[in-house]
């Protein structure tokens, strides 16, 4: 079942972050429910999780008009700029701005709604031509430009591990996230890393958000 499986995964962020010295407030579980309708994701609901992560716009919508008004939602999945308007205000935190390109396209959106959009800048640490978003290096060399654009607030990074890394491969992908940001000395809050296979080793270097979806169901 969802809810105990939630109750279960829960437990463990709390075990873990106090194994590493974290307190397990400082970390967000993005319960990841695409694929899933409503009614396969009310249980997580009703046992208190109240953050959940979509990957498509059209498959979203029908769940944010039928969850309670208390639900926050965040967009994980690949954005295409095309979708970019019809977004916009409907997701609290966007985890996948792969590009600056795409950072312009939901500034321009963001104003022309009146709001400011939180977004994650998407860094590939891993060089996998699988996985989308810019180098450490692109980013250095296009971040202030981003940093600069109306209408949005740059909230952090995220990244995804290799599929198949070992121990020793994730935490070094997940460890270079961490210390580019550091690296930079300016207020990047977030640290999106860690899914169902590789949560723990994320918590280990310091993430704040973890997708997790396929643990959950």
């Amino acid at each position: 079942m969802p809810s105990s499986n939630y109750l279960l995964i829960k437990q463990q962020i709390t075990e873990i972050a106090e194994k590493y010295g974290r307190n397990p407030s400082d970390i967000c579980l993005v319960a990841v429910t695409k694929g899933h309708t409503w009614d396969e994701i009310f249980p997580l609901y009703t046992a208190g999780q109240r953050i959940f992560g979509e990957s498509r716009q059209q498959e979203a919508e029908p769940k944010i008009a039928l969850a309670p008004i208390d639900t926050c939602w965040h967009f994980i999945g690949t954005l295409q700029q095309n979708k970019v308007r019809k977004i916009i205000g409907k997701f609290a935190l966007i985890h996948s701005v792969d590009t600056p390109g795409l950072a312009q396209k939901i500034s321009a959106c963001s104003q022309e709604a009146g709001v400011v959009t939180e977004l994650l800048l998407q860094v590939n640490i891993s060089g996998e031509l699988s996985k989308h978003g810019l180098g450490i290096d692109a980013w250095q060399r296009e971040l202030e430009k981003v940093l600069c654009l109306p209408a949005i607030s740059v909230m952090g990074m995220m990244t995804m591990a290799p599929f198949e890394g070992n121990e020793k491969t994730v935490r070094n992908c997940f460890s270079r996230l961490r210390e580019f940001r550091d690296s930079l000395g300016i207020e990047l809050p977030y640290l999106s890393m860690g899914m169902s296979r590789d949560f723990p080793w994320a918590i280990a270097e310091g993430a704040t958000h973890l997708r997790i979806g396929s643990a959950l169901f």
